[in-house]
């Protein structure tokens, strides 16, 4: 029942860019053209300016463009109610998850959801906590899970699991299995990159303590925590702040090893968030699946 073409008209909508629009709804870019030309036909109006390779919503697309996703979001809605008097649930679900979250505590959960739910087509977007907000505002995806400890108001937030990170080197540095905050400071560190809900937690813990990240020896950011975890095993001498939960196999495999942080802990969760009055029904069965599985 519902028109593919506003799908393709909502991508070009977002995206600004043919191009791009044909990758995210997996067609051709002269089939995004010609479902544009045959909406621009049907209604007898122009819904976007084209100049060139830039293209730009008319007055009328913009007023296009908001109906079109009032009829799209009821045909969910209706696709839903259906599914609820028959009890069986299929449709699409975007998923956004923050680094971590995605490489390490959500494929096993994945895994037993597809197969308890093969009718739900789940596709995962991968980022930065930053990135997945800014998706979840664009409504490129219908649920982010974050790793960061801010809980702004634009978003509904609901707990998902316990996290900690840990102070991590090569099994082959020598330095002592505990150290104090002064020496922490003065230690070759590698991060995370600028907009990581895990850069975010460990600024706002160290300022508990009043250290700085300004303060510290920072010797590069990069930006996932595999690629850390890689530099550690061939940098010996260099440290990072890592969750326990992506340290599984280097820890059983004795590749790197924790460090104490005499009197500094940093702890976060890592949360769903979902914008306010749009979860819809197989949005929340995925969530209370991941909570209790």
């Amino acid at each position: 029942m519902d028109d593919f073409r506003l799908h393709v008209f909502l991508s070009v909508a977002k995206n600004l860019n043919f191009t791009k629009a044909a990758k995210e709804v997996y067609i051709s870019q002269p089939a995004i053209s010609k479902h544009i030309q045959e909406l621009e036909s049907s209604y007898n109006i122009q819904l976007f300016d084209r100049n060139g390779t830039k293209i730009q919503l008319t007055n009328a697309g913009v007023i296009f463009q908001k109906y079109a996703e009032t009829i799209t979001n009821s045909y969910k809605e209706l696709q839903l109610a259906m599914n609820l008097l028959t009890g069986q649930f299929s449709g699409k679900l975007r998923v956004g998850a923050s680094t971590t979250i995605a490489q390490h505590a959500l494929p096993p959960r994945l895994a037993k959801f597809i197969t308890n739910f093969p009718e739900i087509h789940l596709s995962v977007m991968m980022g930065n906590s930053e990135q997945i907000e800014q998706a979840l505002r664009d409504h490129s995806i219908d649920v982010g899970l974050v790793e960061g400890i801010n809980k702004s108001n634009e978003f509904k937030h609901r707990e998902f699991m316990k996290d900690e990170l840990v102070l991590v080197t090569s099994v082959k540095n020598k330095i002592a299995d505990e150290i104090e905050p002064k020496l922490f400071t003065k230690l070759p560190l590698v991060l995370r990159e600028n907009g990581s809900g895990t850069l975010d937690v460990i600024e706002k813990t160290l300022l508990e303590h009043n250290i700085k990240l300004s303060k510290l020896n920072i010797l590069l950011q990069l930006g996932s925590t595999e690629s850390i975890k890689y530099f550690l095993e061939n940098a010996s001498n260099s440290f990072a702040i890592i969750s326990i939960t992506a340290l599984q196999n280097e820890l059983m495999n004795n590749r790197l090893r924790v460090v104490e942080l005499q009197g500094i802990n940093f702890e976060r969760t890592f949360t769903f968030i979902t914008n306010h009055g749009e979860q819809n029904d197989i949005t929340e069965r995925f969530i209370d699946f991941l909570i209790n599985n």
